[in-house]
C-alpha cells in the first residue's frame, strides 16, 4: 500500500471514528486516559476512544501485530500521527508500559513475557510504575539499595523507591533490585516485574507544592517476586535500566511538549482576544509565537533522531539533550498559559471541574527539570557525550 492510500485510509478511519469529544484540548489530568485493570474513564467517549484505536494496534502504532501492536513501519506511524494531530485527536492512552517498560521488554523479554504483558500494556488493561530511585539513589541509581534474596523461585524483596509516579493507582511496577551483591555495583542489579498486589509492597504518596500527589514512596517489605518475572539475565538490570532511561525522557518530552492547554486556547479562554481573533497582548502574542516556532523545531529534531535510531545509530546521548530542552518547552508553555489567563490563571478552587489546573500544572512542570534525571545531570552528559567537551 502506498503512504497516499494509507493516509486517505487513516484520514476516513479517524474521521469516522474519533468522537467529537475526543478532539477538543486537554484541560488536565481529569481528561488523560492512564488505562489499568480498574480504570475509571472520564466519559464513555473516552473508553470508546481507546477501545477502537486498541483494536486497531495504534495505541502501540509500530509494535508487531502479535503483541498487540498496529505493525506499521515508521513512515505510516508518522502518517497516522499528522492526521491525529490535524483533527486534533487526543493520544488514546497514556501509559509507562508503552513509553518506557515496553521497548525494553520488545529488546531483552522472553517470548513469553511478550506475550503475556505487550498486549495488556497496548489495550490499556495494566498500568506500570516505575521503581527506580531510591531516598540514597537519585542521580547516582547504581548505589540503589533495595535487594532481591533468591529463594527457589522467586527473590524475596526489601528495600524503598522514591518518585514512582502513580504506584498507588499502577497495577504492576518494573523495578531494579541489588540481586548479585558481591558484584560491583553496575553488575549486580536485576530487573524484575512485580505485581503491585503482592503481599509486602506498599505504598505511600507524596504531596507536592501543586496539591496533588503524583509521586509516591514504594516499600518492600519481604515481597516475592517471581524469577520468570525477571527481564534479561541476573544482574543484567544496569544494561536494561540504561535502554530504558531513553524512551523514559523521550516519553517525559512527548508528554510535556504536546499534552495540556495551549497559551492561545488559554488566551481565548479568558477572553484576551481582538476583533479578528488573534491574542490581543502583542508582547504576549510575540512569546506564543516563538514558542510555537521552538516548538516545531524540537518536533522536526525528534523525527530526525527518530529516523537516525531506525537506522541502527540509536539514541544514546541525544536523548539527555531531548529531555533538557522538552523540559524547558514545557516550563515555558506553562509559563505562557498563566499569562494568558491574567488574573484567572492564580486561581486554585472554583466551581468548575478545571479550576486550578493551570496553576497546578505550572507547579508540576517544574518537576520535568528533576524527574527522569535532572537538568543539571542531562546537561553534563550533553557537554560529554554529545559536544564532546574537555573534562578539564
Amino acid at each position: 500500500m502506498s503512504l497516499e492510500t494509507f493516509r486517505a485510509e487513516t484520514r476516513a478511519w479517524l474521521e469516522e471514528n474519533c468522537p467529537d469529544a475526543m478532539r477538543e484540548p486537554v484541560r488536565g489530568e481529569q481528561d488523560i486516559c492512564w488505562g489499568g485493570r480498574n480504570a475509571e474513564f472520564a466519559s464513555d467517549d473516552q473508553r470508546i476512544w481507546l477501545e477502537r484505536m486498541a483494536e486497531k494496534g495504534w495505541t502501540v502504532p509500530t509494535w508487531p501485530t502479535e503483541y498487540g501492536g498496529g505493525g506499521l513501519s515508521k513512515e505510516e506511524a508518522f502518517v497516522l500521527k499528522e492526521e491525529m494531530k490535524r483533527i486534533n485527536a487526543r493520544s488514546p492512552l497514556a501509559s509507562f508500559g508503552i513509553w518506557m517498560l515496553g521497548p525494553a521488554l520488545l529488546k531483552f523479554g522472553s517470548e513469553e513475557q511478550k506475550k503475556e504483558h505487550l498486549p495488556k500494556i497496548a489495550r490499556g488493561e495494566i498500568r506500570w510504575a516505575q521503581g527506580y530511585s531510591e531516598p540514597g539513589a537519585g542521580s547516582d541509581l547504581a548505589s540503589l539499595r533495595t535487594k532481591g534474596v533468591l529463594d527457589g523461585d522467586h527473590y524475596v524483596v526489601n528495600g524503598q523507591k522514591v518518585w514512582t509516579s502513580y504506584a498507588d493507582k499502577s497495577d504492576w511496577i518494573f523495578a531494579l533490585v541489588r540481586t548479585e551483591p558481591d558484584k560491583p555495583k553496575h553488575e549486580g542489579i536485576s530487573f524484575l516485574l512485580i505485581d503491585m498486589d503482592t503481599p509486602g509492597v506498599s505504598t505511600k504518596p507524596i504531596k507536592l507544592i501543586s496539591g496533588k500527589s503524583p509521586f509516591c514512596e514504594t516499600f518492600f517489605d519481604d515481597a516475592k517476586a517471581y524469577v520468570k518475572n525477571r527481564v534479561g539475565e541476573a544482574g543484567q538490570g544496569w544494561t536494561i535500566a540504561k535502554y530504558l532511561l531513553s524512551h523514559e525522557r523521550a516519553g517525559i518530552v512527548s508528554e510535556a511538549q504536546f499534552g495540556g492547554l495551549n497559551p492561545v486556547t488559554a488566551a481565548h479562554q479568558s477572553g484576551e482576544a481582538d476583533e479578528s481573533g488573534r491574542l490581543a497582548d502583542p508582547i504576549l502574542r510575540g512569546d506564543v509565537a516563538r514558542l510555537t516556532i521552538d516548538g516545531l523545531a524540537f518536533e522536526a529534531t525528534m523525527q530526525r533522531v527518530k529516523e537516525e535510531a531506525d537506522q541502527g545509530e540509536g539514541v544514546g546521548a541525544r536523548a539527555s539533550m531531548l529531555k533538557y530542552i522538552g523540559t524547558e518547552l514545557n516550563k515555558r508553555k506553562n509559563e505562557l498559559n498563566m499569562s494568558a489567563l491574567g488574573s484567572d490563571g492564580l486561581l486554585w478552587e472554583g466551581e468548575n471541574e478545571t479550576d486550578g489546573d493551570p496553576a497546578r500544572s505550572w507547579l508540576r512542570s517544574r518537576a520535568n527539570s528533576i524527574e527522569g534525571g535532572t537538568s543539571e545531570i542531562q546537561l553534563n552528559i550533553v557537554a560529554k557525550r554529545v559536544l564532546e567537551l574537555p573534562t578539564e
